[in-house]
């Protein structure tokens, strides 16, 4: 499958948060690969910024976990080690069930029930995944709609720290149409049992499905992570 270069809206302004988001996206649909270095002059004629604004979105990426400010080869798309993949799993395993159980619950909300249904209308589209960057935005935002229809502030705050879509980014090229269809049947699963507020198979049907995902991984070529130090 290919990746869809062009599937992130470059950045408009020449403020340092702008570009910061537009390499955020970028990094998390496969647009930029892990351990891919960003340099400031291609950024700079790229966007058509000043060198202020990419060194500001650098400082904050490497903060947030995305990069990593190597010396004397500078910025570095993160990537992982299999052992920092497999113990996010773990933790993402733990809140995104919660979320899911959370989820479930709220469904008797009419309001979060449009929101969730809404947010996740694409999963029940039949047409293929052509495009595995599109698809990682798909996966990204439905991950994501889980977690806003538990309704706690503080399980946002910790998805956005977990950067599952990192991992997902680091195996995009594995990810094959029968994989991506595999994920999708789960993702159907998982929102009819939250629609249906079934706490009980929202929490099993998404830890079935992150439970495939790792041993997905696990199958994974060694070169695909970073050696442990």
């Amino acid at each position: 499958m290919t990746t869809t270069k062009d599937s992130v809206a470059k950045p408009h302004g020449r403020k340092g948060s702008s570009v910061a988001d537009y390499l955020s996206a970028a990094i998390l649909n496969g647009r930029f690969a892990p351990g891919q270095r960003l340099t400031e002059v291609e950024l700079t004629n790229d966007l058509g910024v000043s060198r202020g604004p990419v060194r500001e979105a650098f400082r904050r990426l490497s903060a947030e976990g995305l990069i990593e400010i190597v010396p004397n080869r500078g910025a570095m798309v993160r990537r992982l080690s299999m052992i920092e993949a497999f113990e996010l799993f773990e933790i993402r395993t733990e809140l995104e069930a919660l979320a899911a159980r959370l989820a479930a619950a709220n469904m008797k909300d009419p309001c979060v029930r449009v929101a969730f249904e809404a947010a996740t209308a694409p999963i029940w589209n039949t047409e293929p995944r052509h495009s595995t960057a599109d698809y990682l935005q798909e996966n990204q935002r439905f991950h994501a709609a889980i977690i806003v229809a538990a309704g706690n502030g503080q399980l946002v705050k910790l998805n956005q720290q977990m950067h599952l879509s990192l991992i997902m980014a680091q195996i995009s090229s594995s990810l094959s149409s029968h994989v991506i269809g595999a994920s999708l049947h789960e993702h159907r699963m998982i929102a009819s049992a939250i629609q249906a507020r079934d706490v009980e198979a929202a929490d099993a049907a998404i830890r079935d499905h992150l439970r495939r995902a790792q041993e997905f991984m696990r199958a994974m070529p060694p070169e695909l992570f970073r050696r442990e130090n």
